[in-house]
């Protein structure tokens, strides 16, 4: 026996304890793992029940298009082996539809490549049965690199479900977009707010209201039809039928268009916490219902102006209104008209003021009245009331089932009535007995005369009172004319008057001599008055002065005649006379003295004076129609000709002449020696007319239509009645009484020859004043 050292015994014990404690803790080791091993084979077992009672069916697709699949998806799927791949999903006769295997591979396909879920349903031809796939990348820890799980829900059951809300769908599909194409074109803003009062769908007419781009921007910016959407505004009315749960409508003021509108807004609540809303224009209403209400009240004061009583009664046969003159007519207070008494007693209370006319069976003659509410037109009735009062009343019914009472005072009516009846006698007996002969037409018939007009023209009475024709008349009357065919004058006044309402007149002459002056004058009512005046004598007084005047016109013609010849007769002396003066002067007859020298001098002034008034009688008695000759005339030139030719008058009288020629004078078309003589007249008349050392003006100016010569003095002037008589040619030789000098012929032959130039003179004077001369002269002839 081999005996062991201590320190081998030791190291053996040590050895043993660790092989001992090594023994325990795999038997603690196994005992832990066969317990954890059940648990996870009852997990298994639950988590295959679980598979089992899923109503899910899994299956795997490899990369390779291997694909793992249980039994019960087998079955679902209807293949009577188990497939492979996935090309063997469909067979012939089982499996998947050809096109629903096609796209499920394309969809694993996609998934496979990009991790891309999905979601397709479909069928299985040899089962029967509608299979709804859902796909995705299979998990890293499933240990299937690129593969893709696909997770089959039996939706077989669900299939006619699933048609019965695809039609649902399709309908509701149908109402909405109907709704919404209803909606879209409304003529009226519409919109939809969320729970939370926000916009989220508007149609085009709430766009065009708010002037907006289109509906998604006005949207998104929220952009609200009203004005104050606030407190108050369209927002509060929109929570408040979303807290209610109730319509809510009201009225607001919106911009729309640049236009102020009055706007009713709708808002109704919806089951999903949403509020539906429009709003309708009520401007054009608002305005009617302000119109309506306004022509009410005019109405009524217009009532109040009519000089009729009016009464209004309502459907309820109470007084609804009354105006002033029908208080004034039957002396009902204010205070009692206000209680809106019923029909009855308004009509016992004109009873008692003595304001019906007398019946005797008063409440039955109510009763009439009462009928009056309902009887289909108005009625009229005149009522003679005690004191000599007339009235007529008219009963209107009205739509709403009341009366409308009308009292017209026909008091002053009636007595105008009689004064016309009278008025009409006595109008007839004055037409009857007036010396003018009358006719009345009416339509070209002749309907009033009076005894004149019969014995005028000499017709049977039967004749006018059949009310002949105008041109039966004209037929009966035409023979006791001197003309017959002047009888149609009486036909053309007529019409005139009646059809044109034009006044004409003519002459008619009657062969026994008479003269009568005719007239046709349209009257008022659309007739003509017919008057015959005979003026007779008045003609006969006519041609007397007619033959006078033409006695008094040859006379004047033998006149002028006289004077021209006996001017021409002066000329042959006054130029032998002015010879001689002229040789006496020259020294022909030898030297003369410094008498002699002046007494030549004097006699050649005296035969240029008369001369020249010789001349001036010749112009005067000359042809005042003669044409006169036109030509450019230079207006400053014939100014300074004129004063030239005065030159030594004004040397003589010391005057002062002064020329102003304007620059506008320029020309007017004349006879230049006329027009020179007309101003040298102005000018010598008004330096004869002005005191030694005065001032005469000489102006000239124009404008684009007239020349304008102005001549003015400062002498002593000349009195209304020598300015009156300053341009009479045949007044200027006699001495005024008052002692002043006579004017001469200047004046009027510058009057003769402006006048014969189309142009016009005229004269403003004052005693003490001086004297202004104003000649126009046009610039066109």
């Amino acid at each position: 026996m081999i005996a062991l050292t201590e320190t081998q015994t030791v190291i053996a014990g040590a050895v043993l304890a660790v092989f001992l404690i090594a023994g325990g803790w795999m038997l603690y080791a196994g005992l832990r793992a066969r317990s954890a091993a059940r648990a996870i084979v009852i997990e298994q077992i639950r988590l295959a029940r679980l598979v089992e009672m899923s109503p899910a069916a899994a299956m795997i697709v490899r990369a390779d298009g291997r694909v793992e699949l249980p039994r019960r998806l087998m079955d679902w799927l209807g293949l009577s082996s188990m497939p492979r791949d996935l090309t063997e999903l469909a067979r012939e006769g089982e499996g998947l539809e050809p096109e629903h295997a096609a796209q499920l591979a394309r969809e694993v396909l996609a998934a496979q490549k990009g991790g891309k879920q999905f979601t397709i349903s479909v069928r299985a031809q040899g089962a029967g049965r509608t299979l709804l796939v859902q796909g995705r990348r299979a998990a890293d820890d499933m240990q299937v690199p690129g593969g893709v799980v696909l997770w089959f829900f039996d939706a077989t059951e669900n299939e006619g479900r699933i048609v019965e809300l695809e039609r649902q769908r399709s309908q509701l599909r149908a109402a909405f977009d109907a709704l919404t194409g209803l909606i879209e074109v409304a003529p009226m803003p519409m919109w939809y707010r969320g729970s939370d009062l926000r916009l989220l769908m508007v149609n085009s007419a709430y766009v065009a209201a708010v002037e907006g781009e289109d509906a998604e921007q006005v949207v998104e910016q929220g952009v609200e039809l009203i004005e104050g959407a606030g407190m108050g505004g369209p927002l509060a009315n929109a929570a408040i039928a979303r807290d209610t749960n109730e319509p809510q409508i009201a009225a607001m003021p919106a911009t729309i268009g640049g236009e102020r509108r009055a706007m009713r807004l709708y808002d109704v609540p919806l089951p999903g916490g949403g509020v539906a809303g429009f709003a309708i224009d009520v401007e054009d209403l608002e305005q009617a219902r302000g119109g309506l209400r306004r022509f009410a009240e005019a109405q009524r004061a217009m009532l109040d102006r009519l000089s009729a009583g009016v009464a209004q009664f309502g459907a309820d046969r109470s007084l609804s209104f009354v105006n002033q003159p029908f208080r004034r007519i039957f002396g009902i207070r204010n205070e009692w008209l206000a209680e809106r008494p019923e029909f009855d007693r308004v009509l016992d209370r004109m009873r008692e003021a003595n304001r019906l006319p007398e019946v005797r069976d008063f409440p039955g003659w109510k009763a009439e009245l009462r009928d009056w509410f309902h009887v289909e037109d108005a009625v009229e009735e005149n009522w003679d009331l005690p004191g000599g009062m007339h009235l007529r009343v008219v009963g209107q019914p009205l739509p709403d089932g009341g009366l409308l009472l009308v009292f017209e005072d026909r008091t002053e009516q009636m007595k105008l009535t009689s004064a016309h009846d009278t008025l009409l006698r006595v109008r007839t007996a004055t037409f009857d007995n007036l010396v003018e002969a009358l006719g009345v037409f009416a339509g070209a018939r002749l309907q009033l005369w009076n005894n004149k007009f019969r014995q005028v023209w000499g017709v049977e009475e039967a004749l006018l009172a059949s009310h002949p024709h105008v041109d039966q008349l004209i037929s009966a009357v035409s023979t006791t004319l001197k003309e017959p065919g002047h009888a149609r004058l009486i036909g053309e006044l007529v019409r005139a008057a009646i059809e044109r309402r034009e006044q004409r007149g003519g002459q008619l002459v009657f062969k026994d001599g008479r003269h009568f002056q005719v007239a046709a004058v349209p009257l008022p009512d659309g007739n003509a008055l017919f008057t015959m005046l005979d003026v007779t004598d008045s003609h006969r007084i006519e041609r007397a002065l007619r033959d006078r005047n033409e006695a008094l016109e040859a006379a004047d013609r033998v006149k002028t005649a006289f004077v021209a010849n006996m001017s021409y007769e002066l000329r042959t002396p006054l130029t032998s006379i002015q010879g001689f003066a002229e040789m006496l002067h020259g020294g022909f007859a030898g030297d003369l003295s410094s008498s002699g020298t002046e007494y030549a001098e004097a006699i050649l002034d005296s035969v240029a004076r008369l001369s020249s008034l010789v001349d001036d009688v010749l112009d005067l008695t000359g042809d005042e129609h003669a044409p006169v000759t036109r030509e450019p005339v230079d207006l400053e030139l014939i100014a300074q000709a004129a004063a030239e030719a005065v030159a030594p008058l004004v040397r003589e009288r010391r005057t002062d002449l002064a020329v102003e020629v304007d620059g506008s004078a320029g020309q007017v078309p004349g006879e230049a020696r006329r027009l020179r003589q007309a101003v040298e007249h102005l000018l010598r008349h008004a330096i004869t007319n002005t005191q030694p050392g005065g001032r005469v003006l000489l102006h000239i100016d124009g404008t684009k239509a007239r020349a304008r010569i102005i001549v003015s003095d400062d002498g002593p002037g000349l009195s209304k009645a020598a300015a009156a008589r300053a341009f009479d040619r045949f007044a200027h030789g006699r001495v005024s009484r008052d002692g002043e000098r006579p004017l001469g012929l200047g004046l009027p032959l510058a009057k003769q020859f402006v006048e014969a130039h189309g142009g016009t003179i005229g004269l403003l004077s004052e005693p003490g004043e001086g004297t202004m001369i104003t000649i126009e002269l046009p610039r066109k002839s």
